[in-house]
């Protein structure tokens, strides 16, 4: 605000800008924008975006203060000097006139920027490496962390340097002349500009905790922010004060980080609202136990009745996601094939393998094996993997995609989405090419664990196929690129979640195509992230509610979406391995595709243009 009290803007509200900050000299304004456009492209779809988006903004305040990126006049002054060092008395001045358009980009490069904060004669902010959602760019798969470099851009010589690389957080000393840096467990104090770092030693931090005063306060704590966060401010009728106060004896009886998060799930129950979890603060007594994943080899295995322990399938693995590598691979074990030993000792006849691979995930051991038929003995080193789940999947994707084509003659194409968010996204785009190739689409959203990409799927099905372009040596390519041929037939289920649930709804509002299965989960008020309370407990806070047009509005919620076609896929039919929902909804593709078809194929006998020149006309 300005003297009179009156809000001035700085920015028009077109782009997004964050993080506004004072510099400590009090005159100028910087701030993160989002506003950068150098589009980068796909390397898989051709499509294009915008990683590089954001850069540091600086704002003279008054308009007799010349940028300190401009070129210096002889004689002039460092107009970037803190006051505390020049002898200014930080008065800050604002002309009003012409202020927005004396904004002016920081010579850096755009990037992804957080965290502005004035310091002694410039500015910190955290610059965040660019890389995927799955953390798959870094070079080794189990860093998915991404950490941000703190920089500091010095105003009075116009340059920035970096002060510390891969931390987890800092802090500015109150004379902004220093920094504390916390990086893996190590906190260093930086000073400004530039010098040594001081290691701060943590043991000698201690602090004592009384559990109930730490959980009463926690308690109110989580309250308010429900109170200022939840998404309508009249929080859906209900009395949010009179509904703390009637849980809040049951403090009494908390016993511990369990029983205080059990009480927050009661309260937050009553918001009847998705997207309202608690995690419980997890608190050792003394040194943690070192833990070993166990060591998973991505295959199956059987005992046979004389004791020995036999290969029975070996997952093939996806050489695509670095997750589902499959560790067999390549080391000529074929289905049948005994186990004789793990790192030399033989598998327990009842137990058999899996006590020997305890803690040896991501470590490499040595497989004995007898090859099936022979008496040939095979000695090899594998690593294990540390979790099955990636390669599992992809094995199951795999069999539904044949079963879908058997079901459908080849004719249709298949394609799961385990979640919306970036491992879903991957998934989607992972056969997005070939599966769209087939004259109709089996969309499988069941089990899917929501995220926030669902209009990007939409943006990819609603497409159809107007051309096919030609070029020389290879085959006609659809235009646009990935578009459905034909029919597309959605399948769902109760497990089908969040964005799951928006993704369903919003294929039947755009008729996309019919909805095969169960009702789905119902849950579409969203979240943003997590708030830490003060005892460690972990919440999250239902902030943005959906209201769908074609008279659904608000029911999703606590209600989910009903399919067009309900198809129950019963206990037994789970048991006995019948696809009942999976294959009502092939059949169904097959009848649109009967009756609409499919977009013609590109046309191989087609005369090609005639580009000879035309005789002239006799004289």
């Amino acid at each position: 605000m300005d003297a009179d009290e009156r809000i001035v803007d700085v920015t028009g509200g077109r782009f997004e800008d964050e993080h506004p900050v004072f510099t400590r000299d009090g005159r100028f304004l910087v701030f993160l924008s989002w506003r950068g456009f150098d589009p980068v492209h796909d390397v898989h779809t051709g499509d294009m975006s915008f990683p590089l988006g954001c850069r540091p903004y600086l704002i003279p305040l008054s308009a007799d203060t010349p940028s300190p990126f401009a070129s210096p006049a002889e004689g002039r002054p460092a107009v970037g000097a803190d006051p505390e060092e020049t002898g200014g008395d930080g008065t800050v001045t604002v002309d009003r006139e012409g202020l927005t358009k004396r904004l002016v980009p920081f010579p850096v490069t755009a990037s992804k920027y957080s965290a502005t904060a004035p310091v002694r004669g410039g500015v910190l902010w955290l610059r965040w490496p660019i890389s995927g959602a799955l953390g798959q760019t870094f070079a080794n798969p189990a860093d998915t962390s991404g950490r941000p470099s703190l920089e500091y851009f010095d105003l009075a010589h116009g340059r920035s340097s970096t002060v510390a690389d891969q931390l987890d957080g800092y802090a500015v000393s109150g004379d902004g002349g220093s920094v504390l840096v916390f990086s893996s467990g190590v906190l260093k104090l930086h000073p400004l500009p530039a010098g040594s770092p001081i290691t701060v030693d943590l043991r000698r931090i201690t602090h004592t905790v009384h559990p109930a005063a730490e959980w009463r306060q926690a308690y109110h704590e989580a309250a308010r922010i429900v109170r200022d966060q939840f998404w309508d401010a009249d929080m859906c009728g209900l009395d949010w004060p009179e509904l703390v106060a009637q849980y809040e004896p049951l403090l009494e009886r908390i016993a511990g980080p369990d029983d205080f998060a059990d009480l927050l799930r009661e309260l937050f129950g009553e918001l009847g609202t998705s997207h309202a979890y608690v995690t419980p603060a997890r608190r050792g007594e003394g040194p943690q136990l070192l833990q070993q994943p166990l060591g998973l080899l991505g295959a199956n295995a059987h005992r046979d009745p004389d004791g020995r322990w036999l290969v029975d399938r070996i997952l093939p693995g996806e050489s695509s996601d670095p997750r589902a590598r499959a560790p067999l691979a390549g080391f000529g074990v074929q289905d049948g094939d005994e186990l004789l030993a793990i790192d030399g000792r033989p598998p327990d006849p009842v137990r058999g393998p899996g006590p020997l691979l305890a803690g040896t995930g991501g470590t490499t051991v040595e497989l004995t094996y007898r090859c099936k038929g022979t008496d040939r003995i095979r000695r090899i080193a594998v690593t294990p993997l540390t979790d099955e789940r990636p390669i599992r999947y992809q094995d199951w994707v795999v069999k539904r995609r044949k079963l879908v084509r058997e079901l459908s003659d080849g004719r249709c194409g298949y394609l799961h989405i385990p979640d919306l968010g970036g491992s879903g996204w991957a998934q989607f785009n992972r056969d997005l090419r070939s599966e769209l190739a087939k004259n109709a689409l089996i969309l499988d959203v069941r089990g899917n664990a929501g995220g926030n990409v669902s209009e990007l799927v939409l943006e990819k099905l609603g497409r159809r196929v107007l051309a096919w372009d030609f070029t020389r040596g290879r085959h006609p390519v659809r235009w646009p690129r990935d578009a459905p041929r034909g029919p597309v037939v959605a399948v769902c289920d109760h497990a089908t979640s969040s964005d799951g649930d928006v993704i369903i709804a919003a294929i039947k509002l755009l008729g996309l195509g019919p909805v095969v299965g169960t009702r789905t989960w119902g849950g579409v008020v969203g979240m943003t992230g997590r708030h830490v309370l003060g005892d460690g407990t972990q919440i999250s806070v239902p902030k943005n509610a959906s209201w769908f047009t074609g008279g659904i509005g608000w029911s999703v919620e606590n209600h989910g979406v009903e399919p067009d076609v309900e198809v129950l896929r019963s206990p037994h039919g789970w048991a006995t391995g019948e696809h009942t929902d999976l294959a009502a909804a092939v059949e169904l593709a097959m009848e649109l595709l009967a009756e609409h078809g499919a977009a013609a194929p590109p046309p191989a006998d087609t005369p090609r243009p005639d580009l000879r020149r035309p005789p002239l006309p006799p004289r």
